[in-house]
């Protein structure tokens, strides 16, 4: 086994599952790093979630077939080979496929040698691209899944293939929505811990009673209901990487209880006096300035300083120049394929309405803004009204130098609220104020009705 293949990915899409499992099986044991799919929908998910080289894939499958998986990677993945399966083999379907941007075509029944030799005649045509994309200045690898090219997202791309390197505490912060959990994600496939789980918590989601048992598992009569003893999330993600996101929303009793994890590797099983030696990687997000809560005593500081040992700081969409347009393609490109339609074009108009956008929502709002425009669409181009009403209306407000400190905050206000769907603990959060703040000034700016509506209530 070579040790380059240690570090290759595979996808491999086939509807058969016997197909599947051999390949998967077959691949393995050369040492390469395996994953399978079913339909060609299903590997356009992994890939915008996973780290891929080389996608294996069958000529026919139901719905969308080998062939157009094989144009959707060649026109948003430029460094992932595709090698083409079929047991139709003909010049016509040959030409077809490469045409798609196909890299390797075998015919059905096929040695595993002529299997192999296709994989490292891909990882030749991929290392030569690189390559060649060399000339000039290097710039840092895109990790699979994250789009951008502005300088902000390069520097974000230089630190993550810096952290996957090593084993040290993560702590990425960043506003809500700006990709927290794919930048984690990253990490974890790109280091030495792939083949091991990759682990998301949301600290924020979990009950404060239940937490600990949550992450640190228990022992059978541990309390009441506690039938037979379970592991947590720790124990589950042995070996790999465990996302603590939403660090900063823990008790600060919670946070002694990860201080131990973050210095000694161990845990103790609620119920147990016992303790229990874990290998975790631990990367935790937050959208709040640990930093300024630690100053203050509202987060623990040496728990701070253990998190904080390689951070990654995320900028919002705001930011990013034209990664916005970038990510539009994409987004349409991804729904488009999975509601069968072609991808459709965006006016100069509702582009230009889209760039004047906050995004308070950053990537994630972006993302379902595209999805509900396909969903409403009836086909043709996407024009300026076909855009939800906060951004059509966008165009008419006075430039940001002609309004006033009222105007331009009760516009802001009222964006974010929009963003979020009404709900105000949300809408605080991002505009870093409390709730009872955020009430006085819709108050102010759109009456006692508006400030007593919400409607997800938290």
């Amino acid at each position: 086994m070579s040790r380059a293949a240690l570090d290759v990915r595979i996808l491999v899409v086939d509807d058969a599952e016997e197909t599947r499992e051999i390949l998967r099986r077959n691949l393995t044991a050369r040492g390469y790093g395996v994953n399978v799919a079913a339909s060609a929908m299903e590997a356009i998910r992994m890939l915008g979630s996973s780290t891929v080289d080389i996608v294996i894939t069958d000529f026919r499958m139901p719905g969308v077939d080998g062939r157009e998986l094989a144009r959707h990677v060649a026109e948003n993945f430029r460094d992932v080979e595709v090698v083409m399966i079929t047991g139709y083999g003909s010049i016509e379907n040959a030409v077809s496929a490469m045409k798609a941007g196909v890299a390797e075509y075998l015919t059905k029944p096929f040695t595993d040698e002529e299997l192999f030799a296709a994989c490292d005649r891909a990882l030749e045509k991929l290392s030569l691209r690189k390559l060649a994309r060399g000339r000039g200045p290097a710039l840092p690898h895109a990790p699979r899944g994250i789009l951008g090219e502005s300088r902000a997202m390069r520097e974000v791309f230089r630190l993550v293939e810096k952290a996957a390197r090593v084993s040290a505490p993560v702590l990425i912060t960043g506003e809500s929505g700006t990709g927290k959990e794919m930048v984690a994600r990253a990490i974890h496939y790109g280091s030495s811990r792939s083949s091991a789980p990759f682990v998301p918590v949301n600290c924020g989601a979990i009950p404060e009673g239940l937490i600990e048992s949550e992450l640190f598992g228990y022992v059978k009569g541990a309390f009441t209901g506690a039938e037979q003893s379970r592991a947590g999330y720790f124990q589950t993600a042995e070996g790999g990487t465990l996302l603590l996101d939403e660090i900063g929303e823990t008790s600060p009793a919670m946070q002694v209880k990860l201080l131990r994890v973050a210095q000694d590797g161990e845990i103790a099983m609620v119920g147990s006096a016992r303790p229990l030696r874990v290998d975790v990687r631990i990367i935790a997000a937050t959208n709040k300035d640990l930093a300024d809560q630690a100053a203050r005593g509202q987060f623990r500081e040496d728990l701070f300083y253990r998190l904080n040992v390689f951070p990654i700081s995320l900028p919002p969409l705001r930011d990013r120049g034209d990664d916005l347009g970038l990510l539009l393609r994409s987004f349409a490109d991804r729904y488009a394929a999975e509601y069968g339609r072609e991808t459709p074009r965006f006016t100069e108009e509702a582009i230009a309405a889209l760039r004047r956008y906050n995004w308070p929502g950053n990537v994630r709002e972006l993302q379902n803004v595209v999805q509900r425009i396909l969903l409403m669409s009836e086909g043709g181009p996407i024009e300026a009204p076909d855009l939800p009403d906060l951004m059509r209306f966008s165009g008419l407000r006075r430039a940001g130098c002609e309004r006033t400190l009222e105007e331009a905050e009760a516009e802001h206000i009222g964006d974010v609220m929009a963003a979020v769907q009404g709900n105000k603990s949300r809408a605080a959060e991002i505009l870093g104020i409390d709730r009872k703040t955020l009430a006085a000034r819709l108050k102010r700016h759109v009456g006692e009705n508006h400030a007593s509506e919400e409607k997800h209530p938290t």
